[in-house]
């Protein structure tokens, strides 16, 4: 039975784990702040990883949310050919201190402990959000965040018949009865606890209500950010307006022209500052999906937030360095995120690296390139270098499918080669 683990010893747990990771990577240089590749490989744990990312985009779409205005048109193809631009480049500079990043790992840590023991939780709140209905297609975008368990949660996926939208309760029972059929290949809590344990003891024993009450007090995690919580088995609702137009995103990933290894940056910066946002589940601008029409439901949001000064909003930062302008978000449908430069009839782009969006970038370094940041971008320069279609198609086709044994990736490697299309069109 789920109800014998405490949710309130999954959340101290967190609390402790992410402030002793905190202060073994921290306190040597208090100053230094973490990029997005940095944030993939924070812990061995790669499903703790991923949740954090969630969060920065839950974060993020919450942030071009606000950004919108009655007095101009978000419509416009220029317009909304700038504001992806614009995504795209921010989603190459995350930023994360210390006080911003702990209250995001902790949540990750309790959200992981929570998906090895309730995934009927996980499904409801890392898949549907607060969505009233729901495709096979958006809940596959959720999928990216997954590693724990994913052919589960892939596998039911799988079953549905796509571009139906279903209802909520519908989807929750029979995803019930999908868990409980192959129970079997869940992976048990205990060898999740065991990989936990290794960075601070932890035994099944301890998450139980009955369990053993821990002698070190959970630190209070730091005030800086709101994070969306993840509760099981009843989640608190997160009300919040669903900004205008926001389309899904996922993962904010660091990018540098030079391949850059992926350790948190240690040049002092001002640290980065997590805004409180509504958790709404307004989706971010996908990275490589053909825009469709606006429908009525949006994914869990996932926001990101670039640092700001003085715990300065993002919108309120460009409201005084530009006032009278400040759209972002109005024209970002609720549940698809705005396409790349390359997805759209947009003019020529002039490299993949600035086409392709942080979904996208995202998709493609976690399904292609076995989440090898450095191999993706390594791969992704060298197409920028060939002179034609035919041999960046060749070496995509040839080199790369043989070596990461592409079989079953069609869709992502479609996407790939549209985005080389639109750079050769």
């Amino acid at each position: 039975m789920n109800d014998k683990y405490s949710q309130t010893k999954r959340e101290q747990y967190g609390l402790r784990l992410a402030a002793q990771l905190c202060n073994q990577h921290f306190d040597a240089q208090p100053d230094a702040t973490l990029d997005g590749p940095a944030v993939l490989r924070f812990t061995p744990v790669r499903q703790v990883n991923l949740f954090v990312v969630q969060q920065l985009l839950q974060q993020w779409t919450a942030e071009m949310g606000k950004l919108r205005s009655p007095y101009f048109n978000f419509e416009a193809p220029d317009v909304r050919q700038a504001l992806t631009q614009f995504m795209n480049i921010l989603s190459r500079r995350i930023k994360l201190a210390r006080p911003a990043y702990e209250p995001l790992l902790a949540r990750a840590i309790t959200d992981t402990l929570t998906m090895a023991i309730d995934p009927v939780a996980t499904f409801e709140h890392k898949l549907l959000g607060s969505q009233p209905t729901a495709t096979a297609e958006q809940l596959r975008e959720g999928l990216r965040y997954l590693d724990l368990d994913k052919d589960l949660y892939k596998g039911f996926v799988d079953t549905l018949t796509p571009g139906s939208a279903l209802e909520r309760d519908f989807l929750l029972n029979r995803f019930r009865l999908h868990q409980e059929a192959n129970y079997k290949s869940h992976q048990p809590l205990e060898k999740l606890v065991a990989e936990l344990s290794a960075l601070l003891p932890l035994t099944e024993a301890d998450l139980r209500e009955d369990g053993p009450v821990s002698a070190a007090k959970a630190p209070e995690a730091p005030k800086t950010a709101e994070v969306p919580r993840f509760v099981s088995p009843a989640p608190a609702p997160e009300p919040a307006p669903a900004p205008p137009k926001a389309e899904p995103a996922p993962a904010a990933l660091s990018e540098s022209t030079a391949p850059a290894p992926v350790a948190a940056s240690s040049a002092p910066a001002a640290p980065a500052t997590v805004v409180p946002a509504p958790a709404a589940p307004a989706a971010i601008p996908a990275a490589a999906a053909p825009v469709e029409a606006p429908k009525p439901a949006a994914e869990p949001s996932r926001p990101l937030t670039e640092a700001a000064p003085a715990g300065v909003p993002l919108y309120e930062k460009l409201k005084a360095e530009n006032p009278g302008s400040v759209p972002l978000g109005a024209t970002l449908r609720t549940e698809r995120p705005a396409a790349t430069l390359a997805d759209k009839a947009a003019p020529r782009v002039e490299s993949l690296r600035e086409a392709i969006s942080i979904n996208q970038r995202f998709s493609f370094i976690n399904e292609l390139f076995n989440g090898e940041n450095m191999e993706y971008h390594t791969a992704i320069q060298h197409l920028d270098s060939l002179p034609t279609a035919t041999a960046a198609k060749r070496y995509v086709s040839e080199d790369l499918t043989t070596k990461y044994g592409w079989v079953r990736k069609e869709e992502h490697v479609n996407k790939l080669l549209k985005l080389i299309d639109r750079k050769f069109a």
